[in-house]
């Protein structure tokens, strides 16, 4: 494996990680905006107070986008498992 051959395998197994990981970590990031937005409003700054919606939402965004995150992470590793025969040493 040359080192070009490794860098891209390591740019696309980066590239894999956050379009699986994004739906999850952009709903928690914007369900926090609104959490803090309305604890600044209210003046009620508890962190347990943002915990249980972030819960939710990471549940209802994993049932949501789950099917498809698997499906991402399937793909990878079926290219990385059917490379490893035309990799051979460098």
């Amino acid at each position: 494996m040359t080192p070009a051959l490794a860098l891209d395998w390591m740019q696309l197994m980066l590239w894999t990680a956050v379009r699986t990981g994004a739906p999850v970590i952009l709903s928690v990031v914007v369900v926090g905006l609104i959490i803090s937005i309305g604890q600044a409003a209210t003046q009620v700054n508890d962190a347990a107070v943002g915990f249980a919606p972030k819960l939710l939402v990471v549940l209802a965004t994993m049932i949501i986008a789950g099917e498809w995150m698997l499906l991402q992470l399937r793909d990878f590793a079926a290219h990385a498992i059917e490379s490893i025969a035309t990799l051979g040493p460098g």
